[in-house]
């Protein structure tokens, strides 16, 4: 509740009007899921400021952990607030491209109560159709209880399966992940890496490591992160064994950093060493 009200009253000394929160749940880049309390405090934030919420929910499929996914409208709904004005001003952003990786089908929607935008976006719409075809096969697809339901369980243990190896590999390197629970991506902190606790220092960094390691790995400051030293990784794009390969990469990297950073710092302590040795203490004498 502070970081919302700090944010508000940041937007209002800018002279600029507030119409809403955007929210990503589950978290791009964290892969966490926001807990009931979170969307609790968020809800009546945006009632006392009479605003919109936006929540995009691409990834609410890919949760593979405790704890389980809660849609903003769930939290409505638990809160008995339908009949309410705020239950207009919900909206939620969902696409196929992730849970069914399906981003080459184009198909996105918008879930609303609002008929002024439900209105809006049809007429919007017209400038993106989605083919006959392609809605054919996907409402047959769709339609199959039996396949949603086993393609979304099966989809799950891969998705853990493939982090725990992510995170046992980097773990094994000395790297530490944030504990998360959903996307296909995880946050991945490499401070102690870090030349020095700079946003140039991550840079060279993500050079570092795109040249000489080649691997591609987004720095946190790409995703807009305050502090310096976290990347994301995804895990769901790469087989089992580029992800193996990856990580020992990955481990002699650091290895091979961490053996310069002990003989740069050698080399300073013998420089500093050499400098107390040679000094002239008959001089102070005079």
């Amino acid at each position: 509740m502070p970081a919302l009200e700090k944010s508000y009253q940041e937007a209002q000394r800018l002279d600029l009007k507030v119409k809403g929160v955007l929210i990503t749940n589950p978290s791009n880049p964290l892969g966490t899921t926001m807990t009931r309390d979170e969307l609790n405090h968020l809800i009546s934030f945006c009632m006392a400021k009479n605003i919109h919420i936006v929540s995009d929910e691409i990834y609410s499929g890919t949760v593979f952990d405790c704890p389980k996914f809660i849609s903003i409208t769930e939290a409505l709904m638990d809160r008995h607030l339908e009949n309410t004005d705020i239950w207009r001003r919900i909206h939620v952003v969902y696409s196929l491209s992730k849970d069914l990786g399906l981003p080459g089908f184009r198909v996105g929607m918008i879930y609303s109560n609002n008929e002024t935008l439900v209105s809006a976006a049809t007429k919007m719409s017209s400038f993106g159709l989605i083919s006959s075809q392609t809605q054919y096969l996907l409402s047959g697809m769709l339609s199959e209880s039996k396949f949603t339901n086993n393609y979304m369980e099966k989809n799950s243990k891969r998705l853990r399966k493939r982090k725990e190896m992510l995170v046992s590999g980097l773990q094994s390197a000395g790297i530490k992940c944030l504990k998360s629970n959903a996307g296909l991506f995880c946050w991945v902190d490499m401070r102690h890496l870090l030349s020095s606790q700079t946003f140039e220092a991550e840079k060279e960094l993500w050079k570092k490591i795109l040249f000489d390691v080649g691997l591609n790995i987004p720095p946190g400051s790409s995703c807009h992160c305050s502090e310096p030293g976290w990347f994301r990784i995804c895990f769901a794009n790469l087989s089992e064994g580029t992800l193996k390969v990856a990580m020992k990469r990955i481990k002699n990297f650091v290895d091979n950093n961490y053996q310069e950073m002990v003989c740069d710092q050698r080399s300073i302590i013998y420089k500093w060493l050499s400098k107390i040795l040679s000094y002239n203490h008959e001089a102070d004498r005079y």
